[in-house]
């Protein structure tokens, strides 16, 4: 559990530099690195498939022209489709997805020394038949140099390769000679070797900038014991990212945390800063109702950036889920708005206040074989509701106002009052209007006005803002939840998910219309139902 190993997260990670990048599957690169790596094999294949097949056409077109085709333009159109029908089937082995990428790269190699021998054979041969003597320079040249500068490999086995691809010069007039197709002398083996050798020198030096710069790429994306894959989303407080742990399948989601919003900079140390994310993170990983997001890791990176590693979930928060299909009906707005308070009535009950309800920080998705079941997000950002001497209680930075202003307490906006529970239960009044009429509680048009509104107006009832009937119960309990005085509101989660429980409806959201509505709407996020 977390908490067990807790104290290896209070320091910043320190490794070895490429220890992550290279305990990923296959030539030291993580998996998003490789799979670039596919996509640059296809551009190698398919240039080579287009400069073959358009030598091969131009030949045959000449040759056409003229009264015959002679020996040496027979030559170069065979070797110039031979080149063309293999890198068409490389191009068509690289798109298969079935093929792991790291496996295109192995064979990526082989083509090149296979495709280097394919052409200086050609080369060799054809010059000699046209002109009688070996040529200085082959176009297997230029790939050896091309070939790792497209396609990254450690400059070892770019070495090793290299040197495979630029023997086939050499070797070609050695072929060539024992069969008779050209005379060569000891001379002619070291001239056509002169190019080789500086493809060679030049493809290590390259392949030592190229894979240099690729395992940069990695290491910067390496957070703890987890490799930044995805970028999900970005906000004011900082970045999501898809992520996978280096040893396990499992994937994962990383919140990196700008560090002014806990507090540095502000006249606060990162060691402070990183104390107080560890209470928070560690009160918040004890949690355990399965409405309230797990957090698997947290701490600060080598480059001083604070971070939580979370499940990663398959679905869509409230803001998108509303946006994308409507306001919906009342019992699913019921089905979901309890759920939120399973999460927030355990948050509460241990002292953590959430301070964010809001759509975007509510997550419906499918859970196991369960379905529109509800994952409040964004428990890093917590405060303690306990009065408290320890001034590093407090995660995020002072001075500031915390929240979302169409989601916030009339208290978090004047802040004459302590934030507590009662201060997410508006949240939650306002996160039901959002679900029941696809608005906001008030419309501004800056958010000091929206806050002003918060501070100061009376809400509308949510039924003059939507054409569907909302039962009377489920409306007075909503403002209820928007009283200006927090006394005046449901006292605790709990009690508010009972009067939302007794809240009569036509049809209850049942499983199975839950399961209707996500096979029709996000088929891909469905698994089999159990038997």
């Amino acid at each position: 559990m977390l908490m067990n190993d807790h104290a290896s997260k209070l320091h910043r990670r320190h490794a070895t530099p490429g220890e992550g990048v290279r305990s990923t599957a296959g030539f030291g690169l993580p998996r998003n690195l490789l799979e670039k790596g596919r996509d640059r094999v296809k551009v190698m294949a398919l240039l080579v498939l287009g400069g073959a097949g358009f030598s091969a056409v131009v030949r045959l077109a000449l040759a056409t022209a003229s009264e015959g085709i002679s020996r040496t333009e027979l030559i170069g159109i065979a070797y110039a489709g031979i080149v063309a029908v293999v890198a068409a089937l490389f191009y068509g082995a690289a798109r298969a997805k079935r093929i792991e990428p790291v496996h295109i790269l192995r064979v990526g190699l082989l083509f090149e020394v296979g495709l280097c021998f394919t052409i200086s054979m050609g080369n060799v041969w054809q010059i000699y038949a046209a002109y009688g003597h070996l040529p200085f320079l082959t176009w297997a040249t230029p790939i050896v140099i091309a070939f790792p500068l497209i396609i990254p490999s450690p400059p070892r086995v770019t070495l090793l390769t290299a040197l495979a691809a630029g023997t086939s010069a050499p070797l070609s007039v050695l072929l060539l000679s024992r069969i008779g197709a050209v005379t060569a002398v000891s001379s002619d083996y070291m001239w056509v070797s002169i190019s080789p050798v500086i493809a060679v020198a030049v493809a290590y030096v390259g392949s030592r900038v190229v894979y240099g710069f690729n395992v940069d790429i990695a290491e910067a994306q390496q957070i703890g014991s987890y490799h930044l894959q995805t970028l999900l989303g970005k906000g004011g407080m900082g970045e999501v990212w898809k992520a996978t742990h280096r040893m396990l399948a499992r994937p994962a989601a990383i919140k990196l945390l700008r560090p002014e919003i806990l507090g540095v900079g502000d006249g606060i140390t990162p060691e402070v800063a990183l104390h107080r994310f560890e209470r928070e993170a560690q009160a918040t990983a004890m949690m355990q109702s399965p409405h309230t997001i797990q957090l698997y890791d947290f701490g600060m990176s080598d480059d001083g950036r604070f971070y939580c590693v979370m499940e990663l979930l398959d679905g869509l928060d409230l803001q998108s889920l509303v946006k994308r299909f409507g306001p919906v009906p009342c019992e699913r707005a019921v089905h979901l708005l309890r759920q939120v308070c399973a999460s927030l009535a355990e948050a509460h009950r241990s002292g953590l206040i959430h301070r964010d309800i809001k759509p975007a920080n509510v997550y419906v998705c499918c859970y196991g074989l369960d379905v529109d079941f509800v994952k409040v997000l964004d428990f890093g950002l917590v405060t303690y509701q306990r009065a408290s001497t320890d001034a590093s209680v407090r995660v995020t930075a002072e001075h500031t106002t915390q929240g979302t202003p169409a989601f916030m307490s009339p208290e978090q906006v004047l802040g004459d009052r302590p934030v507590q529970a009662v201060s997410d239960i508006y949240a939650v009044g306002c996160l039901a209007y959002w679900l029941l009429t696809g608005e906001t509680v008030f419309s501004a048009k800056t958010a000091t006005e929206m806050m002003i509104h918060h501070a100061t107006t009376q809400p509308d009832p949510p039924s003059r803002r939507t054409d569907r009937t909302i039962p009377q119960e489920l409306e007075d309990a909503i403002l209820s939840c928007l009283e200006k005085d927090p006394s005046r509101r449901p006292a605790s989660a709990d009690g508010l998910s009972e009067r939302l429980a007794a809240v009569p409806v036509v049809e209850a959201w049942s499983p199975e219309r839950a399961r209707r509505w996500w096979e029709t709407h996000r088929p891909e996020a469905i698994r089999p139902a159990a038997v």
